[in-house]
């Protein structure tokens, strides 16, 4: 797989693009996942599936429960929450990572701007993979500590 220079990934004609183990190198280039061998970022991948999504659709609404992690493959969003500015996430950006450590409702609405590709990966599925993998766990938790520090800095 490579990135095109309109910043979308292709997959090669062997890859099937629905099998999410072959985004790995996609993964490796996401915040919370960088501190990651090859080795666990092929796990990671492993762990989730390949989720279309169609232009307007919302992908998670505030206020319901959360149960999975989404990576921006192809595409982009608009962040939603109430009384705040609206952003757009692109390639790479990813959503949904607080309902992997907790039962908390969804602090945003995600809705597609055009056609969407996500890796998903959902709690279940996530902490299975922690249990056998704990040095993903690690990786994680500096990326999220260092998101954390950034975080008090600017209030």
């Amino acid at each position: 797989m490579s990135r095109m220079p309109s910043g979308r990934y292709v997959t090669s004609a062997q890859n099937d693009p629905s099998d999410a183990s072959s985004w790995t190198n996609v993964l490796g280039e996401v915040p919370i996942f960088t501190e990651l061998s090859g080795r666990h970022l092929k796990k990671v991948a492993g762990a989730g599936r390949i989720v279309r999504i169609h232009d307007g659709a919302s992908i998670i609404r505030e206020g319901t429960p959360g149960d999975a992690l989404y990576v921006l493959i192809d595409g982009e969003v608009s962040v939603k929450r109430q009384g705040l500015p609206v952003v757009t996430l692109g390639i790479g950006s990813f959503f949904g990572e607080m309902a992997l450590f907790d039962e908390s409702a969804r602090s945003a609405t995600i809705v597609a701007n055009g056609p969407v590709l996500c890796l998903v990966i959902t709690r279940a599925r996530f902490h299975k993979l922690l249990r056998t993998e704990p040095p993903i766990a690690l990786g994680l938790l500096r990326e999220l500590a260092r998101r954390l520090r950034v975080a008090q800095s600017v209030q």
